[in-house]
């Protein structure tokens, strides 16, 4: 029996993923920092105890959405740089782990524009795209030290947690529309195949340095728009303006606004098989799941 840890266990797709890791046979070992009935919590002096596991799945980090002000920028990046080093640290003790899977982002790229880019691209330009390669970075040691790192740059979750949760009850109440001109790209991927790819790259040896997990197509946001709509049957005809989101949101409309036009090549290379290949079969999930 494979044994994981999983940092951020009580997120989102953090929580997905330990109830699909012990349907799949793993034994799970839930990490927090904040006191949990449980998880086990950090040793004293902050680090954690990884004795006795075969591998970390590290998801902790602060949420991107809100307003990013100066020190909500700084939390972001903070929480997953120094989050992600104090999780090496533990890994390279003796005895440790061998195999980090460490979450990351298709913010990587930045804004792709009408490029398909996939993990041979370097980093792009901005915030995101900035903490996403530091994020990255911090994991290096582990390589050095011997240990398998992947690191999975993951899309738009389609679930019903995260950004959907913000996004769902708009487009129930008939008030969706497209963000700006509704021509980016967007990358989704349903939690499910999140939780399975970084299950899948914890199992396959061959599988190291960054993963896009993203549905084999990515979509425009009309496209996003449409079918959530159509899975929702409900109109979707307001559109929010780029104008509109750059003055309330600032910084964070990039998120929204920018094109993220990804391709999951190591995942179909390697032999992944996505449950949800499609926006239609996520949505449809989704909706059928309430």
């Amino acid at each position: 029996m494979i044994k994981i840890g999983v940092v951020g266990a009580s997120g989102f797709v953090g929580g997905r993923l330990c109830e699909m890791a012990a349907e799949a046979g793993f034994e799970v070992v839930r990490f927090s920092r904040v006191a949990r009935a449980g998880y086990r919590g950090p040793e004293k002096g902050g680090g954690w105890d990884f004795s006795g596991l075969d591998a970390v799945v590290n998801l902790a980090g602060e949420p991107v959405l809100g307003l990013w002000t100066e020190d909500k920028k700084r939390r972001i990046l903070e929480s997953r740089v120094e989050g992600t080093r104090r999780v090496v640290e533990a890994m390279r003790k003796e005895g440790g782990p061998g195999v980090l899977v460490n979450a990351s982002a298709i913010g990587f790229y930045g804004n792709t524009g009408e490029s398909a880019v996939d993990e041979r691209w370097a980093a792009g330009a901005g915030f995101l795209a900035e903490t996403c390669e530091a994020w990255e970075a911090e994991a290096e040691p582990a390589v050095v030290a011997g240990k398998r790192v992947v690191s999975v740059r993951t899309g738009f979750v389609v679930g019903q947690g995260g950004a959907m949760k913000l996004v769902m009850p708009i487009f129930r109440l008939g008030l969706g529309g497209n963000l700006g001109n509704g021509q980016q790209w967007m990358s989704c991927v349903h939690v499910d195949d999140v939780a399975g790819i970084f299950l899948w790259a914890v199992t396959n040896a061959d599988v190291a340095g960054p993963v896009n997990a993203v549905m084999p197509e990515a979509v425009r946001n009309s496209d996003f728009t449409r079918e959530l709509a159509a899975a929702l049957g409900r109109p979707a005809f307001l559109p929010a303006p780029a104008f509109a989101l750059r003055t309330v949101l600032g910084g964070m409309s990039h998120v929204m606004l920018d094109s993220a036009r990804v391709v999951p090549r190591v995942a179909l290379e390697k032999g992944y098989e996505f449950r949800f290949p499609t926006l239609e079969a996520a949505f449809q999930a989704v909706v059928s799941s309430k």
